[in-house]
């Protein structure tokens, strides 16, 4: 028993890390090794593959402009989710249970719904292909997230906290920043990383409402394709540098998400 106790869970960890250490590994092979015999590892190790991404411009603004939109995003979000959580959990009037089910809605919608709309009114005010065109567009999922993870951390967290603050002579934005949102760090910790994760892997609106200047990674991997095929093991590079902002992340991070799945709506 002791035994299964630790084989089995070895076992999981390695078939969930099997896809990535398959996609590393070709990162590191040429197109035609991989289209050849079938090998665990590189037989002919190559850094090609890098090397085209980070002197290509046009492979390697594409990681900056993603991450610029992203972080644009998840501060927003996150921003605007903190006073409307706040609200949701500690104040009750019209209608408030029904806005929260809007809210959630929101999130529900798929990004194709909203691609063309979003096209057509930020080509008339300007901002297509822009970072911030982008980052807006996210945020009608995000936000609804945002508030329903915070708002359950906030409901945790007992009103008299706020009464004694407001008794203390504290300012409402005083008491908010100075001593409301410490109190739940991890659940903005949570709430950050999912907005993040959202926004880094959403590709349907980052495509339709960029075309050069602040184009994503996943549109410069499409211009792989040619008339002999794909460039699997430049894909393959870029697949695996998608990979580590995200682990980035949720190496910051990791604390709060083990509290947010304890502690709030997670």
């Amino acid at each position: 028993m002791k035994r299964a106790s630790w084989l089995i869970p070895t076992i999981y960890i390695i078939f969930l890390m099997l896809p990535i250490y398959w996609l590393v590994s070709m990162s590191f092979k040429t197109t035609n090794e991989i289209l050849g015999a079938f090998t665990l590892w590189p037989q002919n190790f190559t850094l090609e593959n890098y090397y085209v991404i980070f002197t290509d411009p046009s492979w390697y603004m594409g990681y900056v402009n993603s991450i610029i939109y992203v972080i644009i995003n998840t501060v927003l979000s996150v921003a605007v989710a903190l006073p409307a959580a706040y609200a949701f959990s500690r104040y009750r009037f019209l209608g408030d249970k029904h806005l929260f089910f809007w809210l959630l809605t929101n999130r529900m919608a798929p990004a194709a719904v909203f691609a063309l709309p979003f096209f057509q009114l930020y080509s008339a005010v300007g901002i297509f292909d822009t970072h911030l065109a982008v980052a807006l567009a996210h945020t009608l999922f995000n936000i609804p997230l945002a508030v329903w993870i915070l708002e359950g951390f906030m409901s945790g967290v007992p009103k008299q906290l706020d009464e004694t603050a407001y008794v203390d002579g504290y300012s409402f934005w005083r008491f908010f920043i100075r001593i409301f949102i410490p109190t739940i760090a991890a659940g903005i910790g949570v709430a950050a990383f999912f907005c993040f994760m959202f926004s880094w892997v959403e590709l349907l609106l980052a495509k339709t409402l960029t075309a050069v200047a602040a184009k994503p990674i996943a549109a410069a991997m499409t211009k792989t394709a040619s008339s002999s095929g794909y460039e699997l093991g430049l894909l393959a590079a870029a697949g695996t540098l998608t990979i580590i902002p995200g682990a980035i992340v949720i190496y910051f991070v990791r604390n709060y998400i083990a509290k947010g799945f304890a502690l709030g709506r997670v």
